[in-house]
C-alpha cells in the first residue's frame, strides 16, 4: 500500500509537468516567441505588439512605408521597386520619378538617406481616401530637426497610395 500514493503522486507530477510544457509550447507558438520557458510570463508583460489587416487602406500605408524603409535600408533596390510597384498607384509612381528626377532624391522618403525610425498616424478619411502623417527620424534621439513629417493619401476602395507630399 505504501506504492500508491508514489505512483500516484509521480502521475500527478508528470500531468502537470506535461500541462505547463503545452502550456509554454502553446504560448511560444501564438506570440512568435522563442524565448526560454522561464522568459514567458515577462514575454507578456512587456514586449512590444503590433498587429495590422490586409483590408485597410491605412493598413496598407503603414505596412508599406514599414516594409519599404526596411529595403532601402538593407540597400535592396530590387525590393524596394517591388514594393513600389505593387502599393503605389500607377499616375503617383510616374509623378514620384519625374520628382526624383528633379530633387536628386527618394520621393516615397523625400530625403536622399534612409531614416532610421518611422511612424505613422491616421489624419482621418473622406471621399474615399485615408490620410496619414509618416514622421521619419534621422538619427536615434528624436533631437529638434531631425524628424520630417510626409503627409500620404491612399484610395479607399483600391487600397493603393495615391499621394506622397511634404
Amino acid at each position: 500500500m505504501l506504492n500508491r500514493p508514489t505512483k500516484r503522486t509521480a502521475a500527478i507530477a508528470l500531468a502537470a509537468t506535461a500541462a505547463l510544457s503545452l502550456a509554454f509550447v502553446t504560448t511560444a507558438s501564438a506570440s512568435g516567441d522563442h524565448a526560454p520557458a522561464q522568459a514567458a510570463p515577462a514575454a507578456a508583460a512587456g514586449l512590444p505588439s503590433v498587429s495590422g489587416s490586409p483590408q485597410g487602406a491605412f493598413n496598407r500605408i503603414v505596412d508599406f512605408y514599414g516594409a519599404y524603409i526596411d529595403a532601402s535600408y538593407d540597400g535592396d533596390g530590387k525590393t524596394a521597386d517591388q514594393l513600389r510597384s505593387f502599393y503605389l498607384a500607377k499616375p503617383l509612381q510616374a509623378e514620384l520619378k519625374k520628382w526624383e528626377e528633379a530633387n536628386h532624391a527618394n520621393g516615397v522618403l523625400r530625403a536622399q538617406n534612409v531614416p532610421l525610425k518611422w511612424k505613422v498616424a491616421s489624419t482621418g478619411s473622406g471621399m474615399g481616401k485615408t490620410n496619414a502623417t509618416v514622421t521619419l527620424t534621422w538619427n536615434g534621439d528624436g533631437s529638434a530637426g531631425s524628424t520630417t513629417e510626409i503627409r500620404v493619401q491612399a484610395d479607399l476602395k483600391t487600397q493603393r497610395i495615391t499621394s506622397i507630399t511634404d
